[in-house]
């Protein structure tokens, strides 16, 4: 116990001294993180060796300048919400291994009784729980900013289109990622404990459900923005081509395309128009031609055609129907006839009559799941003082291990006095 405690006053009094020195040259590594190597102009021999040793600023060879370590450059991109430096990350396999040693020095340290050990381990596996969350909600995060922005970290067409399939690939990654947390392996690995289960399975469940809704929009969004980057540029290339023409051709004139016999495809878009024309009877030489024309039309041969005398109407199939449906609701009310007779004598007892196994006893053939159904109807059809007379006792199960739904195989008749 005193060893972990003070090798956690060691780690506390190493971290704050770290962080003491990005907020006391927070200048120094601003002008790192926005040029290629960090100026060294106001930095003392000191100073420079504390941040080499904190692994704050780096030196790739020994000739060579002065950077910001890839870690530290992430973290000012991840505050600053900087789109041209943000990096999602999708490798869970490493904290899902993390994970997976974690539960098992936990229900190790359960099992031999150590409890000083369970709470340092309960800590550390909700920080990489914590992490594995935070990794997809900030790779969320990036996304949404882009899409909010329209890319607007990239001035091009074509390259706010690189970005948007780069966005793209990486949601895939991201699903996949999503894809190898086994939540039947987790039951397994976590067994009976209270603790665990809650952690890795019912609030991991729920949040990787919201980061798959979140993921889906996104994806979706992107798409949509895709086309109408397509569309852009499709309108961009059309101009840029013309203007490419018009500068080879200056004395190029657009003819009237109204007055051409073959329009090209790119302007042949509208359907014709065609003028109304309509007879002009009150002119007589007008009429002359028309009444010409009347007499050459041909005489339309018209052929007798038999009515077929109109038979009666159809409604066997649905007296057949309504016949079933009273039969069926006949064998009901027996059922509950014989319930009342059978149970009269010993009122007030706890247990009835299965409904199934009336069925099969009476050799009805209706069919079981219908024959259930007009049972509960018919006690729900009941009035309410004739439905306190009786007892509708289900037998049910849910539907599997993480779904509330109940489905019922049987119910029971009881009376009630």
């Amino acid at each position: 116990m005193s060893e972990e405690h003070s090798l956690e006053s060691r780690l506390v009094a190493t971290g704050t001294e770290r962080l003491s020195l990005l907020g006391r040259y927070a200048d120094v590594l601003m002008q790192g993180y926005t040029r290629d190597e960090v100026p060294l102009e106001t930095l003392t021999e000191g100073a420079l060796r504390k941040l080499l040793a904190a692994r704050i600023l780096w030196r790739p060879d020994e000739h060579g300048a002065v950077k910001l370590p890839p870690k530290v450059r992430e973290l000012i991109a991840e505050m600053l919400a900087d789109e041209t430096r943000r990096h999602v990350n999708a490798d869970v396999g490493e904290t899902l291994e993390q994970i997976r040693n974690l539960v098992q020095s936990y229900r190790e340290a359960v099992s031999l009784g150590e409890h000083w050990q369970q709470g340092p381990l309960m800590l550390r596996l909700r920080q990489e729980v914590d992490d594995l969350n935070g990794r997809f909600a900030d790779a969320i995060d990036s996304l949404w900013q882009r899409l909010n922005s329209d890319f607007g970290f990239v001035s091009r067409l074509n390259d706010k289109i690189r970005e948007n399939d780069r966005a793209q690939k990486q949601i895939v990654r991201l699903l996949d990622g999503m894809a190898l947390i086994d939540f039947d392996e987790l039951i397994d690995l976590v067994g009976s404990d209270g603790a665990l289960r809650k952690l890795l399975i019912s609030q991991l469940q729920q949040q990787l459900s919201q980061h798959y809704t979140n993921l889906r929009e996104v994806q979706g969004r992107l798409i949509e923005l895709m086309a109408r980057f397509r569309q852009q540029q499709k309108q961009s290339r059309l101009v840029a081509g013309m203007a490419a023409f018009l500068r080879e051709h200056p004395g190029f004139v657009p003819g009237n395309y109204t007055r051409r016999s073959e329009v090209p495809e790119l302007f042949n878009h509208a359907s014709p128009l065609h003028a109304a024309a309509a007879p002009a009877l009150d002119h007589h030489r007008d009429a002359e031609v028309l009444t010409g024309l009347l007499h050459q039309l041909p005489v339309a041969a018209h052929r007798p055609e038999q009515a077929e005398v109109a038979g009666p109407a159809m409604v066997e199939a649905q007296s057949m129907v309504e016949a079933r449906q009273q039969a069926l609701k006949q064998d009901v009310e027996r059922f509950y006839l014989d319930v009342v007779d059978q149970q009269a004598p010993a009122a007030g007892a706890s247990s009835g009559t299965s409904a199934l196994a009336y069925l099969s006893e009476s050799e009805l053939e209706w069919d079981p799941e219908i024959w259930l159904f007009q049972v509960i109807a018919e006690y729900q059809g009941l009035p309410r003082e004739e439905q306190r007379a009786f007892r509708l006792i289900p037998d049910e199960s849910p539907a599997g291990p993480f779904n509330d739904v109940q489905l019922i195989h049987d119910v029971s008749l009881a009376l009630v006095v």
